[in-house]
């Protein structure tokens, strides 16, 4: 019976220290823009690296 005590306890901390990390990403600003990397990729990249590509 202690045991079941012991990972209920477990279980809560665990619970507790995520829920904490998930409100130290939300006042970092984590998820503030979600839609720019969705769309990053379709955007063209002018640097020289990409020129150097087409020349050769």
């Amino acid at each position: 019976m202690t045991i079941i005590f012991f990972l209920i306890g477990c279980s809560i901390l665990l619970a507790l220290v995520f829920l904490g990390a998930f409100f130290w990403a939300q006042k970092s600003g984590q998820n503030d823009d979600l839609y720019t990397p969705s769309v990053r990729i379709l955007l063209d990249d002018d640097d020289e690296n990409t020129e150097n590509k087409i020349k050769k």
